[in-house]
């Protein structure tokens, strides 16, 4: 239609392209929250980890402080995990009311 109505139903390849583009953005936000999460949790048992190791060498009680640092780290993995998945379950605070496709 000329004179620029618009037909109902029908959305304008402009909007198309904005929607897709904020979509994009958010999924990859997402997925580097992901990424950061999960190289987090590993980091954390690895630290936790090499310090009981070094604590036993210090300390000269070994294997306890490295079983006991494993451990820690695994018990931090383990938080950082479900943390990370609720914040998936719950999704982003800023990607409020984008999954409703009722439009």
């Amino acid at each position: 239609m000329a004179g620029g109505c618009r037909v109902f139903g029908r959305r304008s390849p402009v909007t198309d392209r904005q929607d897709e583009k904020k979509s994009k953005t958010g999924q990859d936000r997402r997925q580097g929250a992901v990424y950061q999460g999960a190289f987090e949790a590993v980091i954390a048992l690895l630290i936790a980890a090499l310090v009981g190791y070094w604590l036993d060498g210090y300390f000269d009680t070994t294997p306890w402080l490295l079983l006991i640092g494993t451990a820690i780290g695994f018990a931090s993995f383990t938080v950082r995990l479900i943390r990370l998945g609720r914040w998936m379950r719950e999704g982003n605070p800023d990607e409020v009311g984008r999954d409703d496709e009722s439009e």
